[in-house]
């Protein structure tokens, strides 16, 4: 099981609306990720293996975490679906 950090800077508006997409992604492919939720203050203290922001947040803390997650619009569950399933392929444990 992988764990996933889902922030935005202020943890509450936009990540909110992309944790609820992630978590119908995640139940409908069976992809074993444990999702957490917060801020970007968190994300230099999170030890898990994948944040998922937003893309403009997602080029300031690449390097920071192991694997950062962009989104472009987070209405859209097909480029959530793609870029998890990257993760997964990288990971080899789709």
């Amino acid at each position: 099981m992988k764990q996933a950090l889902i922030a935005c800077r202020t943890g509450m508006g936009s990540s909110m609306m992309l944790k609820i997409k992630v978590n119908q992604v995640v139940r409908a492919n069976k992809f074993p990720l444990d999702i957490q939720h917060s801020t970007l203050d968190d994300v230099k203290s999170f030890k898990g293996d994948l944040v998922i922001t937003m893309a403009d947040v997602a080029d300031e803390i690449r390097g920071q975490v192991p694997y950062v997650i962009g989104i472009k619009n987070l209405m859209d569950k097909q480029e959530i679906e793609e870029k998890l399933k990257q993760f997964f392929a990288e990971y080899n444990e789709e």
